[in-house]
């Protein structure tokens, strides 16, 4: 899909180059990572025809949830979505997109340790940082997401490489501009329910606005 949506070049494709880098950390062969990106653009001459599809609903105790799919049968995915949703609601398109924001999000670990994230954002023209979980970062080397304005997503790539960074995703996302705050028992219903969609072979990415009550850090 990266490679469909843009360049075939990761030179050129800052999507794809998180892609490749996830693949590789995920030991996929390098075979089969060159034969994906030649099928998404088109050189294999199999068609690939994935439609992106947005839901949009509530999870239990009112939570608001975005649900981006990537699926190649659009009346299974919707089928599918209407079984989840029978523990929250089903909203139409709009019914919750307001509550988030569209930004472009960067993961990204420097091998030095120590670094100041927040300088590199500055530097680099990126809106917004945070750490990334502990186990999310290697010993030894500082972890940092950061966020940017859609436009703006490639050239902060750029900026963070020239800076000795290593991207390890990079996409447009949606962010929750309130999250909400739920007793622990509250909190695991909600999970649950997320971790159910998030299974389903035809969902790419899920956005909560749900806040966990042990951690500061968005779901």
């Amino acid at each position: 899909m990266a490679a469909k949506s843009g360049d075939p070049s990761p030179e050129h494709n800052a999507r794809l180059r998180a892609a490749i880098e996830a693949a590789r950390k995920s030991s996929v062969p390098k075979e089969t990572i060159e034969r994906a990106i030649k099928k998404g653009s088109g050189l294999t001459g199999d068609a690939v025809n994935y439609d992106s599809i947005l839901y949009e609903g509530f999870a239990p105790h009112n939570v608001p949830v975005i649900v981006e799919c990537l699926t190649d049968n659009k009346n299974r995915t919707a089928s599918e979505m209407r079984v989840f949703f029978r523990k929250g609601q089903l909203g139409s398109i709009g019914s919750v997109a307001w509550m988030f924001e569209r930004v472009g999000v960067i993961e990204a670990m420097n091998p030095k340790a120590g670094i100041e994230r927040e300088d590199a954002a500055i530097e680099a023209g990126a809106q917004d940082v945070e750490a990334l979980d502990s186990d999310e970062v290697e010993k030894g080397q500082t972890g940092g997401r950061f966020y940017t304005e859609p436009t703006d997503l490639d050239l902060v790539n750029k900026n963070l490489t020239s800076l000795g960074w290593i991207i390890s995703k990079s996409e447009l996302a949606y962010k929750s501009k309130t999250d909400v705050e739920l007793a622990p028992e509250q909190f695991k219903d909600v999970a649950d329910f997320l971790g159910a969609i998030d299974d389903f072979d035809d969902v790419h990415r899920v956005y909560a606005g749900l806040k966990n009550p042990e951690s500061p850090v968005q779901v």
